[in-house]
């Protein structure tokens, strides 16, 4: 594990590096940012973006999702891969938002994970970004590989693990953007295939220079 201050330096280092620390899926509306997170499992978030116009002007909230056909929600984000399941997902989680919370997206853990397709990665980004929850963690391949190259968590691989041990340690203010901040990292310099920890601005505080 890091020290505190060497925490504290991660956090600065990924801070200067990426100032805007935007989540790279387009929309901040709660539903529309929903739909997004859920099209882009196991799918790039450029494609996401450039497939939600097209759903969105069909289907402008979840009153029009949840009386979709779920042939025409398949067609149009056919190209975001597991376009079966996704659309099955959209359509029950639209109207479980009509049916249970007035067609609003609720603003707490516990009721989004009740909601199709919504895991506590998915939850955590919709209440950081869009509610500005503290202490948000966003837990997803990037945040796994770099928490664990860097030495903020110790050989772990439990998305649920992390996120606990990684609000321990992060101020809770700065949690959703820093999460956001190891993706950008995570794509640019520390990829999966190989770290370039010679062009890295967190190499003086990471586990991995330990050796």
């Amino acid at each position: 594990m890091r020290t505190p201050e060497q925490v504290d330096g991660i956090i600065a280092a990924l801070e200067a590096e990426y100032p805007d620390a935007d989540c790279s899926l387009d929309e901040r509306q709660a539903w529309k940012l929903l739909v997004q997170v859920r099209l882009a499992a196991q799918c790039t978030d450029a494609r996401v973006n450039q497939v939600t116009p097209a759903l969105f002007a069909r289907f402008p909230d979840p009153a029009a999702m949840a009386a979709a056909e779920i042939g025409e929600v398949e067609e149009l984000i056919r190209s975001c891969g597991f376009y079966h399941g996704k659309a099955r997902d959209l359509i029950l989680q639209a109207n479980q938002l009509m049916d249970r919370f007035g067609g609003r997206v609720p603003d707490n853990m516990d009721d989004l994970l009740t909601l199709a397709g919504v895991g506590r990665k998915s939850a955590n980004l919709i209440l950081g970004d869009v509610f500005g929850v503290p202490g948000s963690v966003v837990v997803d391949t990037h945040c796994i590989r770099l928490s664990n190259r860097m030495g903020l968590v110790d050989n772990e691989k439990d998305p649920v693990k992390i996120e606990r041990q990684l609000r321990a340690i992060l101020p809770a203010e700065k949690s959703n953007d820093f999460c956001h901040r190891l993706v950008l990292h995570g794509r640019a310099v520390c990829t999966a295939r190989k770290p370039e920890c010679e062009r890295c601005c967190c190499a003086v505080f990471c586990k991995t220079m330990d050796h």
